[in-house]
Formats: C-alpha cells, sequence, structure tokens
C-alpha cells in the first residue's frame, strides 16, 4: 500500500513539473522566472514528513541519511529514481524541455531529473542521445558551479553518480557519445576535490578515455592537472579555494609532462603574492605556498627570496607585511614560553611526586 502511495505522490509531482514546464513554453515573459523556480524547486531538500510519503522501499538508487556524506535528500533524487522505475512518467516532460533546449535552467533541469534515466533506461536513436548526452554535461557543469558559488553540496549525488556509476562503469559510459563521454571526464576532473572524491583518482585516471591531441597535452595526468589548474583560475570564493589547495597533496608523485607541472606551478605561485590579478587572501597565500613548497621542493627557498625581493618594490605592503611579521614572532614566542612553563611545572611536579614517594 505505501509503494502505490508514494508512486501516486510522485506521479502527482511529475504532472506539477510537466503543468509549469508548459506555462513556461506559452509565456514568453515569465519563462525564465518559471523555469527558474521550477529548478530550485526540484533542488529543494526533502524534509521528513515529504521523505516517508514519496519514498518507497524500492528507491534502491538512493543512500539511507545516515550513510550519506551531505546529510539531506533532495527532491531530484527520487524524481530521477522515479523515471527510470517508470520511464512512461516522464516522456512527456522530456519532450516538454527539449522544446525549452535554448532556455536558460532548461539543461539544468534535464541534468537533475534524467541523469539517471540517460544510462539506465532505452534511449532511441544516436542523434537523441548526443543532444542528450550533451545536455547533460551542460546542466551538470552549471548545477556544479551553483554548489560552488554557494560552498555547499546539494548536488554530491549527481556528481558520485556520474563518477562512480558512469565514468568508473565502461558499459554505461558507451551509452553517451565519445565527445561527450570525455567532456563528462574533463568536467568530473574540475570538481572531484570539491566533492571530496580524490580518493577514487587513480581508478579515474585508469578510465580515462583518449584525446586526438593526446601526443601534445599528455596522459589523463595531465589533462586531470590542467582541468585542475584552470579551474583553480577561476574560483573567487576563499572557502572553495582553500579546500581545493588542501587536497592538492594527493597530486604528489603522479608523473607530468614539463609544461604541465609549469602550467600548475605558475598556477599555485599566482596565489602567493597580494595584489591583481588574483587578488588571494593572507590564508588563500600560506596555503598556496604551503602546496607549491609540498608539491615542488626544488627551488623552495629561491622561490620566496624572490617573492620577498618582489615584495619590497611594493612600499604599501610594507605596514601589513611588518605587522603580520610582528604578530607571528608574538605569538610563537608566547607559545614557546606557554610550553615552557607547562614543562618546568610538570617536572617539578614529577620531582615532587617523587621526593614524596621516597619519603
Amino acid at each position: 500500500m505505501r509503494g502505490r502511495s508514494s508512486t501516486d505522490r510522485l506521479e502527482a509531482l511529475s504532472l506539477e513539473i510537466e503543468r509549469k514546464l508548459q506555462k513556461a513554453l506559452s509565456s514568453n515573459s515569465q519563462r525564465l522566472q518559471i523555469l527558474q523556480q521550477l529548478f530550485a524547486d526540484i533542488a529543494l531538500k526533502v524534509d521528513d514528513r515529504a521523505r516517508d510519503a514519496i519514498m518507497s522501499e524500492n528507491d534502491a538508487g538512493i543512500a539511507p541519511l545516515d550513510e550519506r556524506e551531505d546529510g539531506w535528500l533532495c527532491f531530484y533524487e527520487i524524481l530521477a529514481n522515479h523515471f527510470v522505475r517508470v520511464p512512461e512518467s516522464g516522456r512527456r516532460i522530456l519532450e516538454l524541455i527539449v522544446q525549452l533546449w535554448s532556455q536558460s535552467f532548461a539543461s539544468n533541469i534535464f541534468a537533475l531529473l534524467f541523469y539517471k534515466w540517460l544510462f539506465e533506461a532505452p534511449v532511441d536513436g544516436k542523434e537523441i542521445s548526443l543532444r542528450y548526452s550533451s545536455a547533460l554535461v551542460q546542466g551538470a557543469t552549471n548545477v556544479f558551479w551553483i554548489d560552488i558559488q554557494t560552498n555547499t553540496r546539494h548536488f554530491l549525488s549527481l556528481y558520485r553518480y556520474l563518477l562512480e556509476d558512469v565514468a568508473l562503469v565502461p558499459d554505461r559510459l558507451t551509452k553517451i557519445s565519445l565527445q561527450a563521454g570525455r567532456d563528462l571526464f574533463l568536467l568530473l576532473s574540475r570538481f572531484m576535490f570539491f566533492y571530496d572524491q580524490d580518493h577514487l583518482l587513480s581508478s579515474f585516471l585508469e578510465h580515462f578515455p583518449t584525446f586526438p591531441n593526446s601526443f601534445l597535452v599528455g596522459g589523463p595526468a595531465d589533462y586531470f592537472v590542467i582541468e585542475l589548474s584552470d579551474q583553480l583560475q577561476k574560483l573567487k570564493i576563499e572557502p572553495v579555494l582553500l579546500h581545493y589547495l588542501s587536497r592538492m597533496s594527493i597530486l604528489q608523485g603522479l608523473e607530468l609532462r614539463l609544461s604541465t607541472s609549469t602550467r600548475l606551478k605558475a598556477c599555485l605561485y599566482s596565489f602567493t603574492s597580494p595584489g591583481g590579478p588574483t587578488y588571494p587572501t593572507r590564508a588563500v597565500r600560506h596555503a598556496a605556498w604551503n602546496t607549491l613548497d609540498l608539491l615542488f621542493p626544488i627551488g623552495r627557498y629561491p622561490r620566496h627570496v624572490i617573492s620577498l625581493f618582489f615584495r619590497l618594490l611594493y612600499p604599501w605592503y610594507w605596514p601589513s607585511s611588518c605587522w603580520n611579521f610582528v604578530m607571528t614572532c608574538a605569538m610563537t614566542l608566547y607559545y614557546y614560553i606557554l610550553n615552557l612553563l607547562v614543562s618546568i611545572w610538570e617536572s617539578l611536579r614529577r620531582s615532587s611526586h617523587r621526593r614524596t614517594h621516597g619519603e
């Protein structure tokens, strides 16, 4: 009974999505607003009462809340599962999305609702598959950037599915076009550190597709690092940038071409100095220095000397640099004295304890 009830509620949700898409199609003036609202609705977190009402016992593709890294469940995950189990329920929605293909948020909505359907349900025709796979990559790119801008993980389940159940499963990867598969791997490379999936990096690189220009660029590791370097240059949110830098120790030991290594080094070095073009904060500068010294230990001291020399060329940075230097020295001295006092106290206490027991 519960399964039928949950299915009925999901069908009602599908009809509501269809109604909003039809409204967007018929209203030129409000089309963007309607699609934006629909996207926000399907990306919403599901509260406990709604989850019990619409989830069925057959939702095997959705991890239980206590096993989820993000700690919440969104409507798009349940609907994506539903459209795989009942493809007819989403067919009309798919037709409406195709008619709205060129509109903002259309590819986002498609990616959230049909990312499982594209790989787990039969799709007719190569042309249709090419169109859908391109829209999936574009929509996934957009929603992942929304997570970046808000520093949230609402679309972690979408990323994990594309990584673990598509990129690492060759049979499913063949369901999309070759170019879309390559674009998908590049996309996953850019957001792997953000979604904390770098523990799968080795397996990910083993499944990396072949690119036509690989003889110029290099191997899978080179493509991954190039995409990562480009991604770092685009990041403007300090916590996200710090998170990326904190995960980069895993790049140690990767065999890279000289051009790729130089590109990564230049990218990191651009975050070590205040001012343009990146205008990094002090925390980012220190994190970039630590990452640079970790990945490229050779030339560490000359880099710092050169950086200090260039800092001296900009007198307006001297006051802040001097202040930070004084504060760092003061804190170091404070903790040194504190540790010294604690160690003296511990030695006196042990000495007193031995004398007491000796008597």
